[in-house]
C-alpha cells in the first residue's frame, strides 16, 4: 500500500493503472468501510481509498474540528485492502477559496439538507473534484448516507461523468446499529438506547409490509416514539426509492413499489443516520 498525499504525484502513480476503482471516505474507519473496500477489489485492478475531512461539507457548530482524525490506523486497517491510500492536507484540496460549487438539484434541501444548509453542496464539490483527481472507472459509497448517495448518483448521470456508482448495504452492529465514525461520541448509555433507530424503521417497514398506506401516520407515530425516549428527531421519511420524493399515496396514483425509510435523529450531541429499503409485493 501507498500513501501519497500530492494529487501531481496520485496522477502519475495511476497513469498506467487499467481499471481504477475508488472509495472516498473522511477517515477514523470502521468495517463499513472496509466492506467497501473489499467491494472495491471485484471492480478495479487498482483500489484506491482517500482520506480527507472535507470542510465544506460542515456547517457552523458542527463537528469539524473534533472529528476524529487517525490517518495512521486508517493505513494500518487499509494495508491489505488498498493499493494507494490518497490523503491530501486541505491546502492541497483547497489552494484557494472554493469559489465553484456544485449545484444539486431542490431534493438536496430536504431531509438531511433541510437541518444542514450547504453540506450537500460541500459534499457534492468534493466528490467531483475528487472523482476528477482519481479519475475512477467505479466509486463506491455506502446506503447508510442514503441522501448523499442518490445525489451523487445524480450529479454522475447529470454531469456525463463516466463512472459507475456502487452502493455498498449498510453494515451493523450484532445489535442492529448501523456502523458510523460518530457512534464513539455516544456514552454508554446512549449506545444503548441507539439501536432503537433501526428498531422503529423495522417497525415501520412491518406496519407498510402488513398494508398501511397512511405514511404520514407512520412517520408522526415515529417522531413521537422518538421525542418521547429523550431523542431530538430531525426527521423520519418514507420516499421514493428512485428520487427520494414523498410516498404518500394519492387518488389514483399508486404508491410505488421500492420505497426507502429514513431517519435522522440525536442523542445527546451525536446525531445519528439510518434507513431501510422496502420492496413492496404489490
Amino acid at each position: 500500500m501507498q500513501l501519497i498525499q500530492n494529487i501531481a504525484e496520485l496522477r502519475a502513480r495511476l497513469g498506467g493503472e487499467r481499471t481504477v476503482a475508488f472509495v472516498p471516505t473522511m477517515g477514523n474507519l470502521h468495517e463499513g468501510h472496509l466492506n467497501l473496500m473489499r467491494l472495491a477489489r471485484e471492480h478495479g485492478d487498482c483500489v484506491v481509498a482517500s482520506i480527507f475531512v472535507n470542510p465544506l461539507q460542515f456547517g457552523p457548530g458542527e463537528d469539524f474540528d473534533r472529528y476524529p482524525r487517525t490517518l495512521d490506523a486508517d493505513c494500518a486497517m487499509l494495508r491489505d485492502l488498498a493499493d494507494i491510500v490518497f490523503a491530501p492536507p486541505a491546502h492541497e484540496m483547497y489552494p484557494a477559496q472554493q469559489t465553484v460549487f456544485v449545484e444539486l438539484p431542490p431534493v438536496a434541501n430536504e431531509l438531511c439538507g433541510a437541518v444542514r444548509p450547504g453540506h450537500f453542496r460541500g459534499m457534492a464539490t468534493v466528490v467531483l473534484k475528487l472523482l476528477n483527481i482519481v479519475q475512477p472507472q467505479t466509486a463506491l459509497f455506502g446506503k447508510k448516507d442514503y441522501q448523499q448517495l442518490h445525489l451523487i448518483r445524480q450529479l454522475v448521470a447529470q454531469l456525463n461523468l463516466p463512472l459507475r456508482i456502487i452502493g455498498g448495504e449498510t453494515v451493523r452492529a450484532a445489535d442492529g446499529l448501523a456502523l458510523s465514525s460518530r457512534n464513539q461520541y455516544l456514552s454508554a448509555t446512549e449506545r444503548g438506547e441507539a439501536i432503537f433507530l433501526h428498531q422503529m424503521l423495522q417497525d415501520m417497514r412491518l406496519d407498510i409490509l402488513q398494508g398501511e398506506r397512511n405514511f404520514e401516520r407512520l412517520q408522526q407515530q415515529a417522531v413521537e416514539s422518538l421525542t418521547a425516549r429523550g431523542w431530538s428527531v430531525d426527521y423520519v421519511a418514507v420516499r421514493n426509492q428512485s428520487d427520494l420524493q414523498p410516498a404518500n399515496p394519492v387518488q389514483d396514483k399508486p404508491v410505488q413499489r421500492e420505497l426507502v425509510l429514513l431517519a435522522a435523529a440525536r442523542l445527546g450531541n451525536t446525531r445519528l443516520l439510518d434507513n431501510i429499503e422496502v420492496c413492496l409485493v404489490s
